[in-house]
């Protein structure tokens, strides 16, 4: 068996045993069936943990099958070779996605380590609730109009506090990666009202207890001087808001991380340029809507598709998606996307992950050459040179 699949199921099999296992996901089938989906958790049944798996069949149907977690290994082995193409885990500690391509190569990513600390598997409640980096308390929270003044998150912001708890996990994982030595520096770009900025200065300073300075920057003056005003309130001096073009934001410091969340269609890639422009060793970022490629695609070989409207809108999502990732890579950083939350939340779904590599020339100008093939494809013509390039 392919050492990457092992290395992955005992990864499995490590969460599973020491209760850090948060969720297993199996997708992307390799034999169109009857078996789309499979979620697994764990579970406490007549007194033993198990790992749940939770089967998502055609027409909505849904099976359950419970699995000893001391077996969990087996069972992920089987499912990758016989079922499934993709498979993902989150823990607590970081995560891991594994991947088979159709000719049968296998590329494993590993983010950070199983944290064996975590709540010993026997006091696995099923009922329990979900801990979040955040609670609803925060003064920060209440003053945004998130939560009330005892804490409770509004019913019509549940989707926001579930989505910014989430992108608050993926900071906190991000932040094992970085070797910053005294102060963080951090920037939210396109970051609108702000929701975002709070949570993650809030995650780093006073969470992890890291000396952090997070500039916040959008267009929008009144919304840049409304938040500064919560930021004095909150006792948030390490925030800095600033009314200018992402396009044209510096930093006298070196950029360690920049972040974004629903920057709008093409706001997206000018985050993602400032980015590599400013030399950001993490970026986060989750896009918003993608009009701009369906406006703009130019490809006969994808007529078949393009000229329907709605499965255009897919495609020119999961392209313009792939194109930024490919894009990146061909300034020096290693990619992946996952899932922030459940869909059924939003749409806007997709985060997108970079961490800066160093990588050799000849690598480089093979990505950069794969890159300019993709989107001559869909655009038919040649694209914007990256960030600190003459041609």
């Amino acid at each position: 068996m392919n050492e990457k699949i092992l290395k992955f199921s005992n990864i499995c099999l490590q969460a599973s045993q020491c209760g850090a296992l948060k969720s297993l996901t199996f997708h992307s089938p390799k034999i169109k069936g009857e078996r789309k989906k499979i979620r697994g958790t764990l579970k406490k049944m007549s007194g033993e943990i198990v790992v749940q798996l939770e089967s998502f069949l055609s027409e909505g149907r849904v099976t359950q099958e419970n699995i000893r977690v001391d077996a969990i290994d087996s069972v992920v082995e089987k499912l990758i070779e016989r079922e499934f193409l993709k498979a993902d885990i989150i823990y607590d500690g970081g995560s891991a996605s594994l991947m088979t391509s159709k000719n049968g190569k296998v590329t494993l990513i590993v983010h950070g380590k199983i944290n064996e600390e975590t709540d010993a598997p026997e006091n696995i409640d099923n009922n329990r609730k979900k801990k979040h980096v955040l609670t609803g308390e925060e003064g920060f929270l209440f003053a945004l109009g998130i939560s009330d003044k005892n804490g409770r998150v509004h019913d019509r912001m549940q989707s926001k506090f579930r989505q910014i708890n989430r992108f608050c996990e993926y900071i906190i994982e991000a932040s094992s990666r970085l070797n910053h030595d005294g102060i963080l520096y951090v920037a939210d770009l396109c970051c609108g009202k702000s929701y975002l900025s709070f949570a993650a200065y809030h995650t780093l300073s006073e969470i992890l207890e890291i000396d952090t300075v997070m500039y916040c920057v959008d267009l929008k003056k009144s919304v840049i001087e409304y938040c500064s005003s919560v930021a004095e309130t909150a006792g948030f001096s390490g925030m800095k808001f600033l009314a200018e073009d992402v396009s044209q934001f510096t930093s006298d410091s070196s950029i360690d991380m920049v972040i974004s969340l629903h920057a709008c269609d093409t706001a997206t890639d000018a985050v993602l340029d400032s980015a590599v422009r400013l030399g950001a060793d993490v970026i986060l970022s989750t896009p918003c809507c993608h009009r701009e490629l369906s406006q703009n695609i130019d490809c006969p070989s994808l007529n078949f598709i393009s000229s329907r409207p709605l499965l255009n809108q897919k495609l020119c999502t999961a392209a313009t998606d792939a194109l930024r990732l490919m894009r990146l890579e061909a300034a020096g950083y290693e990619t992946d996307c996952t899932e922030l939350i459940d869909p059924e939340d939003t749409p806007k779904n997709i985060m997108l992950r970079a961490y800066k590599k160093n990588r050799n020339k000849n690598i480089l100008l093979k990505k950069l050459d794969e890159y300019k093939k993709a989107y001559e494809f869909m655009y038919g013509k040649e694209p914007m040179p990256l960030p600190g390039q003459n041609s």
